[in-house]
Parts: C-alpha cells; sequence; structure tokens
C-alpha cells in the first residue's frame, strides 16, 4: 500500500510525526507501507516549520511544494496547483490528511478529483462557527474523505449526523498527544526564563492569533489591560503578525512579556510548569488537558468540547469580567481538576497503522 502523507503548518507536524514512526515499525514487522511525505510548504519560516521537523524528528519530506502565503485563496490555488502535479509523477492508494489546515482541504479536493482515496486524521471535529476559516476546511474535508481516524465520540456523532458510514469512522484518539507524551521528557527550560523571572507554577502562559483576537486594536488593548491586572508574569510568544499591534499598544503592560515564537519542546516546557494558560488555540485546550493545566479559551466555541466537559478548559468567550473571575479563580487554586480523554493514551498512530494494515496494508 502506497501512503502519502500531507503536512502544510505547524500542528500538522506533531500529529504526523507517531504516524510516520509507527509506518516505519510496522514496515520493520514485514507489513507493506509505503510513504511519502509531502510538506506543501504552508509554513514557509524556519521558526514554524525547520524546527518542528527536527526536534519532533520528523524524516525530511519527499518534497516541499513551496506554497508560501497569501490570501485565502492564493494559498489554496497555490497548494492544489502543485500537489496535483507532484500527485500525477507520484501516484498513491491513500492519501492521509490531518487536522484543518487550508492544505487539508486542498489536497483533499486534489486527490478526490484524481480518483485517490483520502483519509483524513482528526475527522470530524467541529466549532459550527462558519466565520472560521478552519471549520470550513473541515467541512469541505469531511464531505470528500473516505476514511475518518478521530478524536472522540463527539467527533463520531457529527460524522453519522452528516451521512458518514459506521464501517469508514475509526475512533483511534489523538495523534496530537502520541506526540506530546513522547517529546514530554525532552522538553527544555526556554532561553527567557531567567530573563523574565518566572517561577514554576507562579506566571500565566498567553497565546492569541485568531483575527477576532487580535485584529480590532481596541479589543486586543482591552485583553492586554485586563490580563495586565493579574499581578503574575504573563509570557506571551507573538506571532509576527501580531507583534504589530502588541508594540503600538497606548499603554504598555507592565507584567506581559512578550518574545518571538519558540519551538515545540520550549513551548511545551513553558506550559506544562505554568498556573495556567489563555489561548483561542485549538491545539492548547488539547495539551493543557493532558497536563492537567487550567486552561482560559478566549473563544465562544470550540471543536474541542471534551476539553471542556471532561478537560481542564473553559470558554471565557469575549467577556472581560469572565476573564478577570477565572483568573483569580486559577489562584485561588479553585480550578477544576479535569480528566484525560478516553484514548488520549500515546498510542493513537498504532491504532491508525493497524486500522491501516487492514484496510489493505499486508
Amino acid at each position: 500500500m502506497r501512503i502519502t502523507l500531507i503536512a502544510g503548518a505547524r500542528p500538522n507536524f506533531m500529529k504526523i510525526a507517531p504516524i510516520i514512526r509507527a509506518i516505519e515499525r510496522a514496515q520493520k514487522d514485514g507489513y507493506k507501507l509505503d510513504y511519502r511525505l509531502v510538506h506543501t510548504g504552508q509554513h514557509y519560516d524556519d521558526r514554524l516549520s525547520k524546527i518542528f521537523f527536527e526536534q519532533l524528528q520528523i524524516p525530511a519530506a519527499h518534497v516541499n511544494l513551496g506554497a508560501g502565503s497569501g490570501t485565502q485563496a492564493e494559498q489554496t490555488a497555490r497548494i492544489m496547483i502543485e500537489f496535483e502535479k507532484d500527485l500525477l509523477s507520484n501516484p498513491t492508494n491513500l492519501v492521509i490528511v490531518v487536522g484543518d489546515v487550508t492544505s487539508t482541504m486542498a489536497c483533499t479536493i486534489v486527490a478526490k478529483k484524481l480518483n485517490t482515496k483520502v483519509a483524513h486524521v482528526e475527522g470530524g471535529i467541529r466549532s459550527f462557527d462558519m466565520t472560521m476559516p478552519e471549520e470550513i476546511n473541515r467541512i469541505v474535508t469531511d464531505s470528500l474523505a473516505d476514511y475518518f481516524f478521530t478524536t472522540s465520540q463527539v467527533a463520531n456523532d457529527n460524522l453519522r449526523k452528516s451521512g458518514v458510514k459506521d464501517e469508514q469512522i475509526f475512533f483511534v484518539g489523538n495523534t496530537m498527544i502520541d506526540t506530546l507524551l513522547t517529546q514530554l521528557p525532552r522538553t527544555k527550560k526556554p532561553e527567557l526564563w531567567p530573563a523574565f523571572g518566572l517561577q514554576s507554577k507562579n506566571y500565566f502562559v498567553l497565546t492569541l492569533h485568531r483575527p477576532s483576537n487580535v485584529d480590532d486594536p481596541e479589543k486586543f488593548a482591552k485583553w492586554m489591560q485586563v490580563l495586565d491586572d493579574t499581578g503574575l508574569p504573563i509570557v506571551f510568544p507573538v506571532h509576527p503578525r501580531t507583534m504589530k499591534n502588541f508594540s503600538t499598544l497606548a499603554q504598555k503592560p507592565k507584567n506581559i512579556r512578550a518574545c518571538d515564537p519558540l519551538s515545540y519542546l520550549e513551548f511545551i516546557y513553558l506550559i506544562k510548569e505554568s498556573k495556567a494558560v489563555i489561548t483561542d488555540s485549538g491545539g492548547v485546550q488539547e495539551e493543557t488537558t493532558v497536563l492537567g493545566v487550567p486552561c482560559l479559551t478566549l473563544r465562544n466555541n470550540t471543536e474541542r468540547p471534551e476539553t471542556v466537559t471532561e478537560g481542564t478548559n473553559e470558554m471565557i468567550g469575549d467577556d472581560f469580567t469572565a476573564l478577570t473571575n477565572a483568573l483569580e479563580k486559577v489562584k485561588k487554586g479553585e480550578w477544576k481538576q479535569g480528566k484525560i480523554p478516553q484514548l488520549w493514551d500515546g498510542r493513537t498512530a498504532e491504532r491508525i497503522v493497524h486500522e491501516l494494515v487492514r484496510i489493505g496494508g499486508k
């Protein structure tokens, strides 16, 4: 069985790394599984791409399509054009896409138009918020895919409601957690630790990147003010796009320490040692749940409801007062404990490869 794995942006790298390792173990056990890794180049900054391949011990991609940046349409078009050329030159039995980035949707469309089967790792997750580009990517991908490797029973139900048959759904768990548990012993203290005066469980981590939170200068300034009033250090790895708004704040925060994006191993160390994380990222909601770290999500919805119903996550929405109250709750040690969702045990990739073998890899 020939498999083409697609990786485009930072979240994809954590999700494909364990799949590659599981395929290579299966190959050593005599199973006829061959894979080809296609990097679309959607994240082209080395801090967001190359370093993750190195730290997660992902082998070099067989090809980098060099999609680069641009508008949604421009980026989607470039990925589709380049992946079509690559797939025509390197036909495969199955294209595996992960997550919900532009590359996920674009490569799925190309594969299906070339009559190639597609498997979606993380299929079925929904925020039901059509203002999110990721939600459109998920819906389009899931409407075309042939197989779905899912992270939760909620995702399974979402797929069934859309007409997907049970035999197409494989509840396997979360490959991102495979990577988290594998790499946890290798995490390292960021160099900024002494300069920022950090002490374990005595600081917060902040990540914001969604346009609804960072593009409106007035709203962004209000978030910064509320967070700055906590009195504890807040480490804020800032995307270059967001740094522009941060650097032009009329009132400079005293407690918020902005820095460049961190490597995966440094970022996970920062999360696991923090008192809590304030975020609008989906992946961080998962990581904090498994690490048992309180998570305050500045969104009105989540495609990962199990992190709220079972884990350490709570939705704060756009409510500044709710954020203040939640931060006080964390500081008093009154946050919920949470538990790890079913099958988030570090063995998801093994289950995926087992199903691939059953589908046609012997």
